[in-house]
């Protein structure tokens, strides 16, 4: 238990598995809810941990949580897919039923973050279900694929450890590892790799944030396989029991006397060993298997370059159609290692020409245009070098950073791929990849302007697969040119023609999330909030959480007036995504106007530290520094939004209120021109107008509160400040209309409008 007696999470950081078994066996913690659970990918590849769980509870949630298990049956099979003949899947799209020859669209790489969030709410409202607390043990951290680290590190952000603690285990810095040295008479992408891997992030903080950190270091325990050792005498028939209980752990376990038999022995023997075990897992028949152990194995057997290679070509292709793609890469490097040129065409285009796609999405771009440089090199393939061109033209137009960009480098590219595709025999095929090469090519006259042309290319491509496909084929890529055209529609504001291509795409793929979360944004602007909520929530049945769903509809709301859906949706933003600092910026907003202002001022503060040179927080900030009298330190913090962006016109006009408050009207009014030549927005407007009021320019002030009125005329403040300022000028006429138009638009305050000629006189 953490020094200060509060309850937490925990990290065990120590070498050798039986070390850390025998340091969480000493911690004060709840009943378990599940058996440790190893992470290493070796056993199932990406969210090995997170499948080991979920295939753990879901009987009992089955029978006790039905609603539960439906609500989040998309991030359940995702990652335990041997549950598909006990959950249906009901919200299926295009994406996920598309055969591989036809797959064109892939994952968002942020679509394994949602996985993360929906299972963490699932496991959290599971243990409430059942009555907490309980404790979860987690080991092999530092082995677990990307997928898993991130779901354990935001188990550890969001779960409340009174209800689900959590113990997570690993092994420790490299040199404090046993086994470190590999294996000979293996090919190199063989070897035992036993060494744990740093923490990277998003876990790395997660462990440091949340987790209270347990460092002892007991006597070695003799447990499990390691008290295999305690008996034996050191005989080849030891060395061999000892080498087939280390790989029957997957080559998991990093007791050193497990390892150091393995290692010894000879690599016939070794390659045996794993052929058996490939064998015995291959007749479990689960496909997560198929994502770790099983082509381990096999690449580790005695045909690495041929059943190794194949196994290893499946489990990339799996992973990217899921959007696994830190293990896409894994796979393609490892495939690509072990095969032995000449090979199958297929074999090699799938370990090296489905790579790069993943490496972009990973924002590894540079990587990605080496693979396309070799493939160019080492391949006369037309179907390689199309690829290869298309995929080059992506990464100058939309992949690389900003400053390596270069759309006229990226149409030179793009334009070879078409070339290329206008050869190909195949009219269907032929069709399709001028088709999709052309796609791209709308994309980049998208980004240098040419949105017109972009539209016709797009247009064209949909009347071309109609012609020369059948009704029935590549119905995802049709979907996605259509999605692309209501896309291009609503940017060139033609917003009717984009909700027909919106709502025609959503009959055609009901279940895709994203469909319906930018059909809401459309509604909005077409002034349709309430079926733009309808859509949102829509949205939210048919996907895992993510932030921007929730942020928009929180907006909606603040725009209704429901001020605490609003809140709550705010908050839950900021919930899945802590360093959402437009969130703070909203929440605090709200929690200002409610009078909520230390609340409001514990999210500036949470705002200010992801961004410390926000203008919006900072701005924020000086309206509670002067509501708290502190009109220096308000002064200040506008000072830093100012300096940080000098053409953030709030940032001036709310220094100007200060400088007004004050007692410096002039001063106010230099900001509030400076302000308004950024943005001549009529909040500012009537603030000037205020300004020049109280300075008695009545002509002025009158001028400003005209032009708020152009871009308001619903503000019945600035009728009411207008009418002073024409009495004040002689113009009695227009006085009484604008009197008029205050009384109709604030009945309420009537009584006000009659003494502005008293106030005037």
């Amino acid at each position: 238990m953490p020094m200060d007696g509060r309850s937490a999470h925990y990290w065990v950081e120590v070498p050798g598995q039986g070390h850390r078994a025998a340091i969480i066996a000493g911690l004060p913690l709840p009943p378990p809810l599940l058996p440790v659970t190893s992470a290493h990918r070796r056993l199932r590849g990406p969210y090995t941990a997170a499948g080991t769980i979920v295939r753990g509870l879901a009987a009992a949630a089955r029978q006790g949580f039905p609603a539960l298990v439906t609500a989040h049956q998309i991030e359940i099979l995702c990652v335990a897919p041997e549950l598909r003949d006990q959950i249906p899947a009901t919200h299926e799209t295009l994406t996920s039923l598309a055969v591989p020859e036809e797959r064109s669209r892939f994952y968002s790489r942020l679509r394994t973050l949602r996985i993360a969030h929906g299972l963490t709410e699932f496991l959290r409202d599971y243990v409430a279900g059942v009555g907490g607390p309980r404790s979860l043990v987690v080991d092999h951290v530092d082995s677990a694929d990307q997928t898993d680290q991130e779901f354990i590190s935001v188990l550890l952000g969001r779960l409340d450890p009174d209800l689900l603690t959590l113990v997570i285990g690993a092994g420790g810095p490299v040199g404090q590892h046993p086994g470190a040295q590999q294996p000979t008479g293996q090919h190199p992408a063989a070897q035992y790799p036993a060494r744990p891997e740093p923490l990277a992030e998003p876990l790395a903080g997660a462990v440091a944030r949340y987790a209270h950190r347990c460092d002892a270091r007991p006597p070695r325990p003799v447990t499990g396989l390691a008290a295999v050792t305690a008996t034996v005498t050191g005989t080849a028939a030891d060395s061999r029991r000892l080498a087939a209980a280390f790989v029957a752990t997957d080559c998991t376990d990093d007791t050193p006397e497990l390892v150091a038999a393995y290692l010894g022995r000879p690599a016939a023997d070794r390659a045996r060993l794993h052929d058996a075990r490939a064998a015995e897992l291959t007749a479990v028949g689960e496909r997560s298997l198929r994502l770790g152990a099983i082509p381990y194995h096999l690449e580790h057997g005695r045909d690495p370059s041929g059943a190794g290679a194949e196994a290893l070509r499946q489990a990339l292709l799996y992973c990217l159609d899921m959007g696994f793609y830190e293990a896409v890469v894994d796979f393609g490097r490892r495939g690509r290692a072990v095969i032995e040129r000449p090979c199958p065409e297929d074999l090699w285009w799938d370990l090296t020409m489905k790579v790069p796609t993943p490496l972009a999405a990973l924002g590894r771009p540079a990587e990605a245009e080496e693979i396309y440089e070799e493939a160019r090199a080492t391949s006369t393939s037309a179907r390689v070098h199309m690829q290869a061109a298309y995929g080059t033209a992506m990464l100058y137009t939309r992949h690389h950073a900003p400053e390596r960009r270069d759309d006229q480098r990226a149409l030179g590219w793009i334009n070879q791929a078409i070339a290329i595709a206008a050869l190909l025999p195949d009219i269907k095929e032929r069709a399709l990849s001028t088709v999709f090469n052309q796609n791209g090519l709308a994309l980049i006259k998208s980004h240098l302007g040419e949105r017109e042309e972009a539209l016709r290319l797009v247009s064209d491509g949909l009347l071309r697969l109609d012609a020369d496909l059948d009704p029935g084929e590549h119905r995802l890529h049709r979907s996605v040119l259509r999605y692309n055209r209501a896309q291009l529609y609503s940017g060139m504001g033609r917003l009717a023609e984009a909700f027909a291509e919106y709502t025609a795409v959503i009959e055609e793929d009901p279940h895709y999330a994203e469909y319906h979360f930018d059909r809401a944004g459309l509604l909005r602007r077409l002034g349709r909030d309430d079926e733009a909520m309808a859509e949102y929530e829509t949205a939210m049945r048919l996907s895992p959480p993510f932030p921007e769903l929730y942020y928009n509809r929180a907006d909606l709301r603040s725009a209704q007036g429901d001020r605490d859906g609003a809140l709550a949706d705010f908050s839950y933003v900021i919930e899945i995504d802590p360093d959402c600092v437009d969130a703070y910026i909203n929440r605090a907003g709200i929690l200002m106007g409610m009078g909520q202002a230390p609340a409001a001022r514990r999210d500036v503060t949470a705002g200010l530290a992801v961004a410390p040179a926000d203008p919006h927080l900072l701005c924020l900030l000086a309206r509670l520094e002067l509501d708290d009298g502190h009109p220096a330190a308000a002064l200040a913090s506008l000072d830093t939004a100012t300096a940080a962006d000098a053409s953030f016109a709030q940032a001036w006009g709310t220094r100007a209120a200060v400088l007004f408050e004050t007692g410096d009207p002039a001063a106010a009014l230099a900001d509030l021109n400076h302000a308004i030549d950024l943005a001549a927005d009529p909040a500012l407007l009537f603030n000037r107008g205020s300004v020049h009021q109280a300075m008695r320019n009545w002509a002025a002030a009158e001028a400003d509160f005209t032009s708020a009125l152009e871009s308001e005329p619903g503000d019945p403040d600035a009728w009411l400040r207008r009418a002073r300022c024409r009495e004040h000028l002689g113009n009695a006429d227009g006085a009484r209309d604008d009197r008029r138009q205050f009384a109709a638009l604030a009945p309420e305050r009537a009584a006000e409008a009659v003494t502005v000629m008293a106030c005037a006189q």
